[in-house]
Order: structure tokens, then C-alpha cells, then sequence
């Protein structure tokens, strides 16, 4: 969908005023815009207005102005909004926020129009590689001097203007940054494709709202189709109903490619609501994620709300809560009584590869059951059909007592056999993203297994700049330096991962790159315990509501870069901008990695083979968190402290610059 209206300068200079804001409520109304519909369009012809005087200035100043593209409400679909003004001046594309009979210039505002910049410098195919200049224009704002200097990110800093010198303005921009043998045409802009990539906060508020997926679910790429993936579980389900048979279907996929995301839409797919009841439960054993993203679910539904009704609110709430379930909560309802039917036919299990074993659930549970098996044998007391939906992101076990892959495979194989499998060819084989690991040790003879490629998301939307960084880490982890550098060299050029041996440079680094409201953060492994000389505790707890969703002046939130969210915090969820902490805990032994835990006053070699994965997938996930770019701070050490000897950081800082990563500040820009 393109702009409630677009034509040339000289076009719109001589469409009446009247027509044109006419223009814009018929699509507005055709929008489902109606509410405040008088007031918008008051606000339109005050705008309008603005623009032609505007605009009647330049042409006389340039009459190849009048070859120049407006654009009127322009729809951001990721944040469901519209750009008030997109101009198209030769080469350039300007990006205007009106206020109007405003006289303040708020950062909120900034931060508004700066926003819609960068997800056109990301997410829209036409503006890739443009020059995109944003500007507030509060009307009745003071004039203010700005800076014309040009930024190399392309999304130039916010201009400011009022009514009075907006001409004047846009001829400096132009005159700045502009080339007039390239030229832009403002009508394949407007039918550009615009493919934004959610966060999974912003994904499931869309769904909760009843927004479609289509929109959000592909990749900065556009090689992959999550609905592919949603379409091949919906029909295995489709045939699990018209057959009465048991599947399981098991999603594997890179950090970041959307299982999540494919997990959400398929329980909100209409085939399975019946009424308000949905016939699918959306599971997960990820704590922080569930805080997380109920919180957002219900600021973003309270905000929807008309009026302050508590009542409502509480309502709303309620219904969230059911919407996310705790899976051990769920597994401890339901297993007790053996006689008790679960409701829904379909759960979807997230990050099903970090269900506990037989040992930890006995010490949870006091049962003696893993919780794969728990999980088939309720959903198996259904005499007619039922699906099992399980989310597999390999190699992110991180805790003690998670099965991982092998124990769904063991328990089915050993006691479900009469449940028909789905799985992609990479969970058969075993490779990066599935943590080398695969469902099966042998190939059973006894089971129904079908194969779909569909099944597996092998593309990051996480990191829509870096489709391979998923690769690139798995081989920094596993001892490959030089192929990982030549990762790093020919797929990771848009995405920035920079080294600095400096805190204060990461972040500085950080505030530089973080603009509008895109998110940054520092992270760090729960056993980076020498971190604390430089004022980084990662055993202080943390609030991941207020650290994930809170304000650049709050504190408590991940802006302020003071708490790090470790990898129990931050495992599922995002950030725009990652400052990643390296620690003594995961240090190199000449070609290979040495496991180390802190206990007491120092550091004891981990010698458990177990244990030393968890820190190598602890590390994977901190490396994998970052969709625009990262910063990894190694510290220098202290020769006059035994527990953080230079030799040590500065054997994983040469490491990590062998496999590609350039240091600070020599790429600071």
C-alpha cells in the first residue's frame, strides 16, 4: 500500500487544497481511520497550505523543483503510523514530521520522525543506499540553526523547522547533499517494496492485535517466508484433524530466524480459533521472555483502550495471561492427574531443546519423567488427534538439566511410536543451527517421518543485516578462525561488529550508533564474575520489563548501560545495538577454548563436558542478540590481580580479531 497520495511539485502546486485533503480522508476512511477524521483533516489543510507556500518559493529558486515527488501519509506498517511528508528531490529523500500549531521541537518527536528514517533506510527497497534526511517542522516553532554536515550512515541528524523557513531549509539540504545528475522517481518509490522486520515484541503485539503476519514476516533478504513455514505445521495439523492422527512437528532455525514468530502465528492461524477459544496453547519455559512480552502485550492493549476502565484493563490483562503459558506450570496441572484431558488439541512448545531431563525434573517435579515425555503423554490422552508444535533453536541449552534434542527423540522412539513426525532435512542430518545435534542417534525403523524443508528457517530476521552471523559465530566458537574471517570479510559488511578493549569507548560506541527509539544494551555471561572491577555485576538482579521495555530516561532501562542482562535475561528476546562482555570464564588454550568457573576468590578449570557447553552456548546466544550491530568489550586485565591476568584477555581479543573483527577506534565512524 502507497501514500494516501503522491504527485509531482508541479502537479500538487496546482491540485486545489481542498481536493487533495479530500483526497486523504477518502483513503483514510478507506483505511478504517475514522476516529478524530475532522480534526486530521483540518490538520491536513493547514499542511497542505504550508507546502505549496513552500513550495512556490523553490520552483522560483529551481524550476527543476517542479520535476521533484510528494508524498502524503506515507504508511509505516511495523509501527502503524504514517508519514506525514516524504519529498523526493532528485537524489534524496526527505522525510517530514509536521506538529502542527506546535511551538516546542520534543525529543519524542525526533525520535518519531528519526524512526520512520531508519526503517525506510532498512526496510524499503527504493531508499537502500539514500540519503534520507529527516525533519520536524513544529509551525509555530523559533527558528533554530542547524548543521547541514553529512552523515556516511546515510539517515542524516534531524533538521528543525518552523512554517516560515521550511523553503529555505529543504534548498540547503538539497544544495548539501544533493547530486542533480541522479535523480530518484518519486513513483517507483511509492510502489517500492517495503518489507519490514519486526522485533518479537513488536511481531506479537501485531498478532495479538489481530494484524496480520504477512506484513512482518519477511527478511530484510526477502529469501525467506516465515508464512511458508506457518503453512507446512497448519497443513500437518489440517491432517492430523481430518485423519485423527498424533503428529509432532519440530521447527529448527538460525538465532533470530523467527521460530518464535512462526510459533505465534500459528496459534493465532484462524483455522484454530473457534469463537474466542483457540484450539492452540503457546508454551514456553523462557521466564524472562514471558515477563517480557506479557508486559508489552498489555502496555500496548491499555494504550489501545478508549478510556481509563480499570475493569477493562484487568480484563485485558487476564487474557494475556492465558494467551503465554509457563510450561512448567502447564506440565505440573496437567501430568498429576492422569485422568485430565488438556483442553486445547495443539501446544506449541518454545525452545523445546531446553526441556528438562528425568534428573532435574525430579529435583523440580519429584517425578522421574523428562519433560518431553511429560509433554507427550498429556497431549497423547486425546482419543482423537492432537499436535505437538516444538520450536527448536540448536545449541542454546544453557542450564542444567536441559535435554536438548536427543531426549524428544529417545522418548518418542522408546514409548510414542503411534505419533507421525515432521521434520526438516537439517534436524536428520545435524548442522550449525541445530547445534550439530540431530533428533535421532540412528535412524529408527519403527516411526512415521516426513520430511520438509519448509520446516527449517535457515535466515536471521533478527539480524537482518547479517544473515550470517549465526554462521560466523558457530565458527568462532568452534575453533575455525580462518573461516569465520572469511565469513566475516564476504556476508557481515552492513553488519557492524567492532572490538575495543575500552568500556567507555563500547559505550560511547553504542550511544552513537542507538538513534530514535532502536534499542542497545550491555550483556554478559552469568559467569563473568571479573567484570565487577568495571562496574558490571552480573549477579544484580534484573527487571527485564522495565531493562527491555522502559524509556531512554529511565534508569532501569537497558539504555542506561549500567546493568547487563546475562544470557537467562536476554535468551529469546532482542536488541538493536549489543555490547557484548567478555569474561575469563570462556578464555583461549592456544587453538582451542579453556572452560573456567569462579568460585570463592578464583577462577577453577570446568572439566565436565556438560558444563563446557553450556558456556560455549551461553556465549552463542550473548553473540547472537544484536540485529543492527555489536560491540565486544575484552577487558585489558590487571597484572596486580590474579584473577584477571592481560595475558588471558589479550589472547581472546588477538582470537576474536583473527576471525575478522576490527578493533577500535580505528572504526569508530
Amino acid at each position: 500500500m502507497g501514500a494516501y497520495y503522491s504527485n509531482s511539485i508541479s502537479g500538487f502546486l496546482k491540485d486545489d487544497t481542498l481536493k487533495i485533503s479530500g483526497s486523504l480522508s477518502h483513503e483514510a476512511g478507506l483505511a478504517g481511520f475514522h476516529q478524530q477524521l475532522h480534526t486530521q483533516t483540518l490538520s491536513w489543510n493547514d499542511e497542505i497550505i504550508i507546502l505549496k507556500s513552500a513550495f512556490q518559493k523553490i520552483v522560483k529558486y529551481s524550476r527543476s523543483a517542479n520535476n521533484w515527488g510528494i508524498l502524503l501519509e506515507y504508511p509505516i506498517a511495523r509501527r502503524e503510523k504514517r508519514i506525514d511528508v516524504v519529498i523526493i528531490a532528485n537524489d534524496i529523500i526527505i522525510v517530514l514530521e509536521f506538529k502542527v500549531g506546535k511551538i516546542e521541537y520534543l525529543n519524542s518527536d525526533k525520535d518519531q520522525v528519526l524512526d520512520y528514517c531508519l526503517d525506510l533506510r532498512d526496510f524499503h527497497s527504493e531508499s537502500r543506499d539514500k540519503i534520507i534526511v529527516p525533519i520536524l517542522l513544529a509551525t509555530e516553532g523559533k527558528s533554530v540553526e542547524n548543521k547541514f554536515i553529512k552523515n556516511l550512515d546515510f539517515v542524516q541528524e534531524v533538521i528543525i523547522a518552523n512554517s516560515i523557513n521550511i523553503s529555505e531549509i529543504i534548498v540547503q539540504i538539497v544544495n548539501a547533499w544533493g547530486n542533480l545528475n541522479l535523480t530518484l522517481k518519486y513513483e517507483a518509490w511509492n510502489e517500492s517494496d517495503y518489507s519490514p522486520t519486526p522485533t518479537i515484541i513488536e511481531a506479537a503485539q501485531n498478532l495479538y492485535a489481530g494484524k496480520s503476519v504477512v506484513e512482518i514476516s519477511r527478511s530484510h533478504a526477502g529469501k525467506k517466508n516465515l508464512t511458508k513455514t506457518s503453512n507446512a505445521v497448519v497443513d500437518a495439523i489440517k491432517t492430523a484433524k481430518a485423519t485423527n492422527q498424533k503428529i509432532i512437528c519440530f521447527i529448527t532455525g538460525v538465532p533470530g530466524a523467527g521460530k518464535t514468530l512462526a510459533g505465534l502465528n500459528i496459534a493465532h492461524d484462524k483455522e484454530f480459533q473457534d469463537g474466542e477459544q483457540s484450539l492452540a496453547t503457546f508454551l514456553s519455559g523462557n521466564g524472562p521472555l514471558i515477563k517480557v512480552l506479557r508486559n508489552a502485550l498489555s502496555r500496548d492493549a491499555h494504550k489501545r483502550l478508549l478510556r481509563n476502565d480499570t475493569a477493562a484493563k484487568k480484563k485485558e490483562t487476564d487474557r494475556i495471561i492465558s494467551f503465554i503459558e509457563n510450561v512448567h506450570r502447564f506440565l505440573d496441572h496437567y501430568f498429576v492427574d492422569k485422568d485430565r484431558i488438556q483442553n486445547n488439541k495443539i501446544v506449541i512448545f518454545d525452545e523445546a531443546q531446553r526441556a528438562w531431563n528425568a534428573e532435574h525434573s525430579l529435583r523440580k517435579f519429584n517425578r522421574p519423567y523428562s519433560e518431553s515425555e511429560m509433554m507427550l503423554e498429556i497431549m497423547n490422552r486425546h482419543t482423537d488427534w492432537a499436535v505437538i508444535v516444538a520450536l527448536v533453536g540448536g545449541g542454546q541449552e544453557i542450564n542444567t538439566g536441559e535435554a536438548g534434542l536427543p531426549e524428544w527423540g529417545k522418548v518418542i522412539q522408546q514409548k510414542f511410536t503411534n505419533w507421525k513426525i515432521y521434520i526438516s532435512p537439517q534436524l536428520k542430518t545435524g548442522n550449525h543451527s541445530t547445534g550439530n545435534l540431530t533428533l535421532f542417534e540412528n535412524q529408527p525403523n519403527n516411526l512415521n517421518i516426513t520430511e520438509n524443508p519448509d520446516l527449517h528457517l535457515d535466515v536471521s530476521i533478527r539480524s537482518y543485516k547479517a544473515e550470517e552471523l549465526s554462521r560466523w559465530v558457530n565458527l568462532v566458537l568452534t575453533n575455525q578462525p580462518i573461516e569465520a574471517k572469511t565469513v566475516f570479510n564476504e556476508n557481515l559488511t552492513k553488519y557492524k561488529i567492532v572490538i575495543t578493549r575500552d568500556l567507555e569507548k563500547a559505550k560511547q560506541w553504542l550511544r552513537a550508533k542507538c538513534k530514535g527509539t532502536r534499542r542497545m544494551g550491555l550483556v554478559a555471561s552469568s559467569g563473568a564474575r571479573r567484570l565487577r572491577p568495571h562496574g558490571l555485576d552480573v549477579r544484580l538482579e534484573l527487571e527485564e520489563a522495565e531493562w527491555f521495555l522502559n524509556t531512554r530516561d529511565d534508569v532501569r532501562s537497558s539504555y542506561y548501560l549500567e546493568i547487563p542482562a546475562t544470557e537467562f535475561g536476554i535468551q529469546g528476546l532482542e536488541l538493536d545495538w549489543v555490547g557484548a562482555c567478555w569474561d575469563l570464564d570462556l578464555r583461549r588454550n592456544g587453538q582451542d577454548w579453556d572452560f573456567n568457573a569462579f568460585k570463592g576468590t578464583k577462577w577453577q578449570k570446568v572439566s565436565k563436558v556438560e558444563t563446557r557447553q553450556f558456556i560455549l552456548n551461553k556465549y552463542r546466544v550473548l553473540l547472537t542478540r544484536a540485529r543492527e550491530g555489536m560491540v565486544i568489550f575484552v577487558p585489558v586485565g590487571d597484572i596486580n590481580d590474579h584473577t584477571r591476568p592481560p595475558e588471558y584477555y589479550n589472547n581472546i581479543a588477538s582470537y576474536l580479531m583473527s576471525c575478522g573483527v576490527r578493533e577500535l577506534p580505528a572504526f569508530q565512524a
